[in-house]
């Protein structure tokens, strides 16, 4: 009887200390997102929405498994984006969209919250991840920001290979393009026409980025976007998801945000710094600060897109504020979510 009584207290004992050792673990999480936009669940076949929540299960589960085994919220984060970028799904890499002549033209950036280093590449060609150069850039460039041919000539002495810019060609992304052209060339007349024909596009033709922010078990937060862009832009135009600050930012005192949506606004207003310095000057949590920018600021401009955003704590806020957002979040205390439409 005194046996089972000692074996008792101490498998409580152990228990209790259990418990206790679980609650003390320093928090860790990532969250992903795939693009924001007229996401309609009417529009999906159900092989389609099993296809999409899959990727967006990949992609988590790959930056989740690096926090897990005590890898850095960067190294995270870029597995995960890496998956997106390899899946026609998405609007980036792989899957990114075509500029107006017909080619495509990649975009990303990075921040490590730890000492808001960043790196960033826009109007890219011939980069299979762009959110590993923007890596390199980073780590072995005096520069944040690179474009074009000089990004590319950067990458090759880093020893990227450089890969045909029709290996990004999709066929649903081509025939948008030419729907896209065929609104725009009836006002060639003159630029305010034309101007007025571009924002008359629906807003599917002006969105699509993947994203990831992290929190390691260090307590290190960081951030990064990877786009193909606006479909039919010009003139080498360059997104909100190259720009810190913008479509991208990261900092330890306050929170990490990857966005996603109509860059033109989000770089107007500075989205990712806004939620962030809300979040560090003003106490907001981030679903208030997200909350705040988003469905706030953006929304009664016409702004439209989304962030993700995660904390220091390893909280995590998913706003938007269009009828869908890919997306999909884990951490330490959180079992996998992934949703693409509003209601979820």
């Amino acid at each position: 009887m005194k046996k089972t009584l000692l074996l008792s207290i101490v498998a409580i004992a152990c228990l209790t200390l259990s418990n206790s050792a679980l609650s003390e673990q320093a928090p860790f999480a990532i969250a992903i997102h795939g693009g924001a936009g007229t996401i309609e669940k009417e529009k999906f076949t159900p092989d389609q929405e099993k296809a999409y929540r899959a990727k967006l299960t990949e992609a988590v589960e790959a930056g989740y498994f690096v926090l897990e085994k005590g890898g850095e919220s960067l190294d995270a984060i870029i597995t995960a984006i890496q998956v997106l970028e390899q899946s026609p799904y998405f609007n980036a890499g792989r899957g990114a969209v075509y500029t107006y002549d017909g080619s495509h033209e990649l975009d990303a950036s990075i921040m490590d919250g730890r000492n808001r280093e960043a790196g960033a590449v826009a109007g890219v060609k011939h980069i299979e991840s762009p959110i590993n150069l923007a890596r390199l850039v980073m780590d072995n460039s005096v520069h944040v920001m690179l474009s074009g041919q000089g990004a590319e000539e950067f990458a090759k002495e880093q020893g990227v290979e450089l890969i045909e810019n029709n290996l990004f060609d999709t066929e649903p992304r081509y025939k948008a393009l030419l729907k896209a052209k065929q609104k725009l060339d009836k006002a060639k007349a003159t630029s305010k026409e034309y101007q007025a024909a571009h924002k008359a596009l629906p807003n599917s033709y002006k969105m699509g980025t993947v994203g990831a922010v992290a929190l390691d078990k260090n307590g290190n937060l960081a951030a990064g976007t990877s786009t193909g862009g606006m479909t039919a832009k010009r003139y080498g135009r360059v997104g909100d998801a190259p720009v810190i600050g913008a479509g991208t930012f990261a900092e330890n005192d306050s929170c990490a945000v990857s966005a996603t949506g109509h860059g033109e606004y989000f770089i107007r207003y500075n989205v990712a710094s806004d939620i962030c310095a809300r979040v560090k000057y003003q106490g907001k949590t981030i679903a208030e600060a997200g909350d705040e920018v988003i469905n706030g600021v953006l929304k009664p401009i016409g702004g439209t897109g989304g962030v993700i955003v995660i904390d220091t704590k390893g909280n995590i806020s998913l706003p938007f504020n269009t009828s869908g957002m890919y997306r999909a979040s884990k951490s330490n205390t959180q079992a996998t979510y992934v949703g693409i439409f509003s209601d979820e």
